[in-house]
């Protein structure tokens, strides 16, 4: 029955995502901070899990590696995002994460930028998890935020209060400078580098908005 419901789910959303993201225009500030070629180095993305849909239209075909989580929303998640060019891992904080680790880093080596909702899975929302900086130390590839706002949306009544762009908005997308982790970083580090991102993520939000001419909604 679940994997009826996610290839149904599937089958409804990579086509409503792709005729969607067709119509949007997009405003985008510090894209320049995103190495995807070029240095050697691959970004650590991070943002909140609430811009997954516009994150996964507008950083397609690129071979981002995502971490999902293993429960029955990372199932229609994963294979969505992976119509969309992204590949996957799959664990959280909160079941597989050392494992899905692991798999992130033996990407990164093999030259892969990846990607992380850094509240999630579960939340509690805009609370950044210390996922991605524990793998930044393990890498020593820098993390990356990102925040993206839309001009017109709906908001789902989710934890996440995951952001649908309506048709024709304007989407402003804030690129935050790199946050570098050495790897010989102590537990007080990591929640110093965990404290940072969330400043920044919290910055451009403020910054997209900005670019929008307008105040997000709370």
């Amino acid at each position: 029955m679940k994997r009826a419901q996610v290839a149904a789910i599937a089958g409804v959303g990579v086509p409503f995502i792709a005729a969607l993201g067709r119509s949007l225009k997009w405003k985008v500030d510090g894209l320049e901070h995103l190495h995807f070629e070029g240095n050697g180095r691959r970004p650590i993305m991070a943002f909140w899990h609430g811009r997954v849909l516009t994150a996964t239209y507008f950083f397609r075909g690129r071979g981002i590696v995502v971490m999902i989580s293993e429960n029955f929303d990372g199932e229609w998640i994963a294979r969505i995002i992976e119509r969309f060019g992204f590949r996957t891992s799959r664990g959280s904080t909160s079941r597989g994460g050392q494992r899905a680790l692991l798999q992130l880093k033996r990407d990164m080596e093999q030259g892969r930028p990846t990607g992380f909702a850094v509240d999630g899975p579960r939340g509690p929302a805009r609370k950044v998890q210390p996922g991605a900086v524990w793998l930044a130390k393990l890498t020593g590839n820098p993390v990356v935020p990102f925040h993206m706002e839309a001009s017109s949306y709906w908001s789902l009544k989710s934890w996440d209060r995951t952001q649908i762009p309506k048709p024709f908005s304007m989407v402003a997308v804030a690129v935050g400078g790199p946050i570098e982790v050495p790897a010989d970083a102590d537990d007080a580090t990591i929640e110093a580098k965990r404290a940072a991102l969330e400043e920044s993520l919290f910055g451009l939000e403020r910054r997209a908005a900005a670019l929008l001419r307008r105040i997000p909604n709370s």
